[in-house]
């Protein structure tokens, strides 16, 4: 089993890996996918909207780019090429998805609630805020925020991986920025800063009220 220290040890530049996994040495291929696991993960994401659905959509990149490494020539860097790939996954997933999504809202009868998973495990508002805010993004300014502020792609990678302009990037992550300021200010309410509710109140309450009793009785 390859671990993450072993990954950061290996003192070979992407390149030199594809070539020794396409001439035989199929094992090395897991440092390239453990090296892009979260660049992948969080610009899936920023597509999908869905943890699961990521995950999935990562593997059958990782899978399609394995099949496709005698085809890498190096016009750009591995990493690049393989975004390529997974946002090419990603739009036709979503493609499907709403496609899907379509046929079941037009039955007769039909309930259909669009949940994903990933809404159910929100567990810090603040970290929750946020995403919730990015996945509002329009998809070309979500995903070109993702690429770079969140997984600090450069310009010129995110520029290769979406085959756009330098201005086009500079413009998208700008205005992707500005859409997040006006909606999080949506939110800002200084007198719920530090709040203390309910149950934070009754539990102090009811722990002093027990001392004073306790010491009455004394």
């Amino acid at each position: 089993m390859i671990t993450a220290k072993d990954t950061f040890n290996l003192k070979m530049s992407d390149e030199e890996i594809v070539d020794r996994v396409v001439k035989g040495e199929q094992h090395l291929y897991e440092h390239l996918m453990r090296k892009y696991n979260q660049r992948m993960y969080r610009i899936s994401m920023s597509i999908i909207n869905d943890d699961k659905e990521a995950e999935d959509i990562m593997q059958t990149a990782y899978i399609n780019a394995y099949q496709q490494l005698k085809n890498f020539q190096g016009r750009s860097s591995f990493g690049t090429w393989l975004t390529r790939i997974l946002i090419y996954e990603s739009l036709l997933h979503k493609k499907r998805k709403l496609k899907l999504q379509k046929v079941l809202m037009e039955k007769p009868g039909n309930d259909y609630h669009n949940d994903t998973p990933l809404k159910g495990l929100m567990n810090k508002e603040l970290k929750g805020l946020l995403e919730r805010a990015v996945a509002r993004l329009p998809e070309k300014y979500r995903l070109v925020f993702v690429m770079r502020e969140v997984q600090e792609m450069s310009t010129n990678e995110t520029m290769e991986a979406l085959n756009i302009g330098e201005s086009n990037v500079k413009i998208r992550l700008s205005r992707a920025k500005e859409m997040l300021r006006d909606e999080l200010d949506s939110y800002w309410r200084p007198q719920q800063l530090f709040e203390f509710n309910l149950v934070r109140c009754d539990v102090v309450v009811d722990f002093v009220m027990q001392r004073i009793g306790a010491t009455q009785c004394d």
